[in-house]
């Protein structure tokens, strides 16, 4: 009987134990099942880092990508190449963190059918992109290295999200052995990933700050002789300005001014400005983690700081962080954070919708709208309303120099337009004057932007 009795017991205890188990087994399924499923390590739903899942279009409703059985991407060549970057490629090299942010709605599980759908349900992503847009723009820069931005700084939708040097998805060359460096950095996204040298573009940051902390700045007058001294460095213009004034010196980019005025506001304040407008954070944008930008001014002398403020030293900037602070100037201090998914639907169900988010106020509207207005008068005064047909463009453009290696043009501002509110970035390396080279870019994507908005 004692061994009946104990034999009986032992059972009860491993049937308990058992219970308890499967207790637990199925707490945790609820769980985390999801998240076993969404792992990037499935090979039911990846392939290898990237999402195979879902059907992806562009804001117009035209195919980007088809990956319910593997990845069939659009039936235009441009389109392939123009937007690789944001969708990814099929063997990993170029990452889509934006798909697999989004995996749990793009696979479409849920805790009682799996990933299975007794009703065969397509899912369906909606960027935020024009497939037309990123086809301007990415041709724009004629297969130069660099990044173009632009976003509607009311909605937060960024229509245009351009990475150069690319390559089509569907006719992969040789990267490794290319030796005529077309495909150099080919697996970095620019836009989100790179950072660049910012050169007279950063004389907005410098401009801002000046009008919040300079009670005279508008007054006050400069003097440019082609050089100057400042903490012992000298400081190369681009002219001889003579006598000129804050406005001046912005439309023409004066840095023997913007070097004094850059000592003036103080390294402190000028610091503080760069981290409140977002230039030295790194932002999570529907996946991306983009790069941090880069601005010290810890024990620098008045050389440095004077520098600093005219976009040189040590100053770094990603394209969607600056794109972000345009879209802040233009949106009268406070703008939409941007976003390239639109919205999500498994069949007849919207399982995700966009929200418009906003930064809060960062910038002052009054110096907000005396920006936009010194930005305009930069248009207007030197790169010409004719590259922005009916535009009320405000913008900036900037020289980067680089040691040894031909500057980098960049162009950045925004439409002042409740009809057309976008905000923009144009960064081409290696390209020269920013006026020149980055600027008419501008005008291309900015027009083809209109258009596309005029549609809807």
């Amino acid at each position: 009987m004692r061994k009946v009795s104990s034999r009986a017991y032992f059972a009860l205890a491993l049937a308990a134990i058992l219970t308890v188990g499967l207790l637990v087994f199925i707490v945790k399924y609820f769980v985390s099942a999801g998240n076993w499923v969404v792992f990037p390590g499935s090979p039911h739903v990846y392939s290898g880092i990237n999402l195979n899942c879902g059907v992806v279009s562009d804001r117009d409703g035209n195919l980007l990508l088809d990956a319910t059985d593997g990845r069939k991407y659009s039936d235009d060549e441009s389109t392939r190449v123009s937007t690789m970057h944001i969708l990814g490629d099929r063997d990993g090299y170029i990452s889509a963190p934006l798909l697999g942010h989004y995996a749990d709605q793009l696979i479409g599980y849920d805790k009682v059918n799996g990933t299975y759908s007794f009703l065969g349900n397509s899912i369906k992503a909606n960027l935020t992109i024009s497939t037309d847009i990123q086809n301007i723009a990415y041709q724009a820069l004629e297969g130069r290295r660099g990044a173009i931005g632009v976003y509607n700084y009311k909605t937060g939708e960024i229509l245009c999200a351009v990475s150069s040097p690319s390559y089509d998805p569907d006719n992969v060359p040789d990267v490794e052995n290319d030796k005529s460096g077309a495909y150099t950095g080919v697996y970095v996204n620019r836009f989100f990933s790179a950072v660049y040298t910012p050169g007279s573009i950063f004389k907005l940051v410098t401009s801002t700050a000046a009008i919040d902390t300079i009670p005279d700045i508008y007054q006050q007058k400069f003097q440019c002789a082609g050089s100057s001294i400042i903490g012992g460095q000298k400081i190369i213009c681009g002219g001889v300005h003579d006598t000129i004034d804050f406005s001046e010196a912005l439309a023409h980019s004066c840095n023997c001014t913007f070097g004094q005025i850059s000592v003036e506001v103080g390294a402190k304040t000028l610091q503080k400005y760069a981290d409140d407008l977002g230039l030295t954070t790194s932002f999570s944008c529907d996946g991306y983690e983009t790069a941090a930008g880069h601005f010290s001014l810890t024990d620098a002398g008045d050389g440095d700081v004077a520098w600093a403020g005219i976009g040189q030293y040590t100053d770094q900037v990603n394209a969607y962080a600056y794109m972000r602070f345009m879209g802040i100037l233009a949106g009268g201090g406070e703008a939409a954070e941007p976003y390239l998914m639109d919205s999500i639907q498994n069949g007849p169900l919207t399982t995700y919708k966009a929200k418009t988010r906003t930064t809060g106020q960062i910038v002052n509207p009054e110096t907000a709208q005396k920006m936009a207005t010194m930005m305009h008068y930069n248009v207007v005064s030197v790169y010409g309303t004719y590259q922005f047909p009916s535009l009320y463009v405000c913008g900036k453009s900037g020289t980067a120099e680089l040691d040894g290696e031909t500057a980098n043009a960049m162009f950045a501002g925004f439409i002042k337009d409740d009809n057309y509110p976008l905000a923009f970035v144009v960064f081409v390396e290696n390209a020269g004057s920013g006026s020149a080279q980055a600027a008419p870019i501008a005008g291309k994507v900015l027009n083809a932007c209109v258009a596309e908005m005029k549609k809807s």
